[in-house]
């Protein structure tokens, strides 16, 4: 089933769960009382009828406002205790397309390098900033490069990325780590000057020049999960903007 719900698409459904394509700009969920329309309240009106019968809303997986695609969302509570524990066992895999900046050496690489908030061991400005460090939690990521590209900006990588664990801005922080940050990326890319002058003034076209991308080029392109013994997977495709952005190509390298 697809069908169009607002800001987000259904991909699909079962009695326990739903999947929806996110796009980016859009919160998951609350995060101030000022009214922001997210995910949570367009799903909490869809679900309607399931919350007025005991059901509930629940996000299994949470993706940062710029980050675009599916969303794992449990119907009930019993779907929701099954799905966070098939999370934190690792029973959920799920699938990333982003895109680099520069060529990684290699078609294949792993980044196997544990993750911490940075202010706990580094001066910051950035309080939610993440770093790779010895005294951080176990991360691992799979990195596959699907396409090498040089257009007009510069060279890039469009590349699967599949995440072993789960750390907050894991794939961003270890891109970064392998000296490949994820293009448009305002805090991990060439300064998190570039997130602090975003927050002050917004988009502007000297970001524009040092970011190439309005968003963090990073998609949610896939999620399986075996589900009462049937095994289930939902896939989306590049996201609009980031499909226009590579579609620049001058020659492959």
């Amino acid at each position: 089933m697809l069908v169009d719900q607002e800001e987000f698409r259904i991909i699909g459904e079962t009695p326990d769960l739903l999947v929806v394509d996110k796009p980016a700009g859009l919160l998951v969920h609350p995060s101030k009382p000022d009214g922001t329309r997210t995910l949570w309240d367009g799903l909490r009106e869809l679900l309607c009828y399931e919350i007025a019968n005991s059901g509930q809303v629940s996000l299994i997986n949470r993706l940062d406002r710029e980050t675009s695609g599916l969303v794992l969302v449990a119907k009930h509570a019993a779907a929701a205790r099954r799905a966070a524990i098939a999370m934190q066992e690792g029973k959920i895999k799920k699938t990333y397309l982003t895109i680099l900046c520069g060529h990684p050496s290699e078609e294949f690489f792993t980044i196997d390098a544990p993750i911490i908030r940075q202010g706990e061991v580094e001066p910051t400005k950035i309080h939610l900033k993440r770093m790779v460090h010895p005294a951080g939690a176990q991360a691992k990521t799979h990195f596959r490069v699907l396409k090498k590209i040089k257009n007009t900006t510069g060279h890039f990588s469009m590349v699967e990325a599949q995440p072993v664990t789960g750390r907050t801005h894991q794939i961003r922080v270890h891109a970064s780590h392998a000296g490949h940050p994820v293009v448009g990326d305002k805090i991990y890319g060439p300064s998190e000057d570039c997130y602090l002058e975003f927050i002050q003034t917004g988009w502007t076209l000297a970001l524009e020049k040092r970011l190439f991308l309005k968003r963090h080029a990073l998609q949610s392109a896939g999620l399986k999960i075996e589900w009462d013994g049937v095994p289930m997977e939902w896939k989306t495709g590049w996201a609009e903007d980031l499909k226009k952005f590579v579609g620049n190509v001058d020659n492959d390298s």
